[in-house]
């Protein structure tokens, strides 16, 4: 083992203060605490992307899976080799430590399904409350959503791409009155605008994510023959021009990690860590019923062995509830130009614990490029006095790849030929549709074989023969075995779909 501060067991060296040419106060990560959360900040070009890439690394290194989603391309880097950058090899030296080239195993993702393999979810499993978000209802036309999933559910309709949640949209207003009665009125003008807001979705790439195979998300906790943690790349510079379904993308993977992984409490290094870039678009204009639940999902799958990484310009664009569970803290360079970008200067000071000898407002607006104010969590979990640092740099390339490069990983990616066809089998709007094409008779599937069961016990005689007596009779029957044949159908669809519809 190498007696360079880089190799000590169980950390990943963050960077140094640099005082009279020399290196002191080494600050790490621990890795036992990597779950407990932290936050990136600082203005563009500060250095950010840097940060994050030298954690990532050192997370991989350390044998845990990363997750990152990469809106300005240039992280795709981590699966190639550094190439030396002068100011990088100066810093490392700077900082007391070899610079020593490195590549990364990185699986390439892509919601669109152009520069990685294709991200999917179905539409029961983003459910209504983040459906709601990434179509931007109101009150009233959620309530219309929540009726659609309910009545989907109810029926064991599967909600699985967006043709199948027109289809059950159009099924539930042109039998407004059936439902109105037990969930209450069923505005068509609320149809129509989530209607319409399912084309605005769909000419922003979300007839591409909504669909299967749906991702599995243990695929993302993988590790290669070396015992690194595979970083998964999620391609995001076209996702951010849809930025709404991006934030929610991205909020649905969090709310899957935690309803996926088991409890495992405290580890000697994190499972997964999950580095949200550009998380103001998380919680902007989010309504309170959503910030609830991304407050509680943060603060409890860190139990989880997950670890949750925002970066974003300012602290301010976390709210306070988030803000308090990030423990480890790298802050960049920030600029007060205006009254808000002062007030974020002295809300980034206020959140370190402080250092008698630093100005931390002062210092945040001198940082130089490289350099940020870094308090990290000690063994005990206490937030480390805060120190100005000069970040090490990372291993790997820092920049964007080659398309031929990336076809080549892609190519040797275990997951080539799982998720690239997408798969549309029998669900709503199949089933809806063949509803409507016998005229709304329950016709096929369980209740045909009922009805063929019970024909072959009572015969289909001809209805002129038969007494009024016996036509009742057997409506009366033919009634109840529809009546029984779809309990049956819910309670069989219900086992076999588990937890789907929530």
């Amino acid at each position: 083992m190498s007696d360079t501060p880089s190799a000590i067991p169980g950390k990943i060296l963050v960077g140094a203060r640099v005082e009279g040419g020399k290196p002191r106060d080494y600050r790490y990560l621990t890795l036992a605490l990597g779950n407990r959360h932290g936050l990136i900040a600082g203005a563009t070009g500060g250095g950010k992307t840097v940060s994050l890439q030298l954690l990532a690394e050192g997370f991989s290194n350390a044998g845990t899976s990363v997750f990152l989603a990469d809106v300005k391309g240039d992280l795709a880097g981590l699966s190639q080799p550094g190439d030396g950058k002068p100011a990088f090899v100066a810093r490392a030296k700077e900082i007391g430590v070899a610079y020593e080239p490195d590549r990364f195993p990185v699986v390439f993702w892509d919601v669109l399904g152009e520069q990685g393999h294709p991200v999917r979810a179905s539409i029961s499993a983003m459910g209504p409350l983040l459906l709601s978000r990434l179509l931007d209802l109101n009150d009233i036309q959620e309530g219309v959503l929540n009726v659609v999933f309910k009545a989907a559910d109810e029926q064991g309709l599967l909600l699985l791409d967006l043709k199948d949640l027109r289809a059950m949209l159009v099924h539930v207003a042109e039998n407004a009155a059936t439902y109105r009665a037990q969930y209450g009125n069923i505005a068509s003008a609320s149809v129509g605008a989530i209607q319409r807001q399912l084309l605005v979705l769909e000419s922003q790439g979300g007839d591409k994510f909504f669909g299967e195979p749906a991702l599995d998300i243990m695929d993302f906790l993988r590790i290669d023959r070396d015992g690194r943690g595979v970083i998964n790349i999620v391609a995001a510079d076209k996702l951010m021009r849809a930025p709404r379904l991006y934030a929610t993308f991205l909020l649905w993977m969090l709310s899957e990690l935690f309803e996926t992984l088991p409890e495992v409490g405290d580890l000697d290094k994190p499972k997964l860590v999950f580095f949200f870039d550009e998380a103001h678009l998380l919680f902007n204009d989010a309504p309170k019923a959503l910030l609830a639940a991304i407050e509680q999902v943060v603060r409890l799958i860190r139990s989880k062995g997950v670890g949750v990484y925002f970066i974003t310009q300012s602290p301010l664009d976390v709210p306070d509830t988030v803000l308090g569970q990030l423990g480890n803290r790298i802050q960049h360079v920030l600029r007060a130009f205006t009254p808000r970008d002062q007030k974020a200067v002295r809300a980034a000071a206020e959140t370190f614990r402080d250092n008698r000898s630093l100005e931390e407002a002062e210092a945040i607006m001198q940082l130089g490029v490289g350099e940020a104010l870094v308090s990290m969590l000690d063994a005990k979990g206490t937030p480390e006095v805060v120190e100005r640092t000069l970040i090490a740099p990372p291993s790997a390339r820092v920049g964007p790849i080659s398309p031929q490069e990336r076809a080549a990983i892609m190519a040797a990616s275990p997951f080539a030929g799982r998720y690239d066809t997408m798969v549309d089998r029998e669900s709503a709007f199949e089933r809806l549709e063949a509803r409507a094409g016998k005229g709304g008779a329950a016709g096929g599937g369980l209740l045909g074989t009922l009805g063929g069961i019970l024909g072959g016990i009572f015969g289909k005689g001809d209805r002129k023969r038969m007494s009024p007596a016996e036509l009742a009779a057997r409506s009366a029957i033919q009634s109840a075995a529809r009546s029984a044949g779809t309990q049956i159908a819910r309670q069989i669809l219900r086992g076999v779909l588990g937890g789907m519809s929530k």
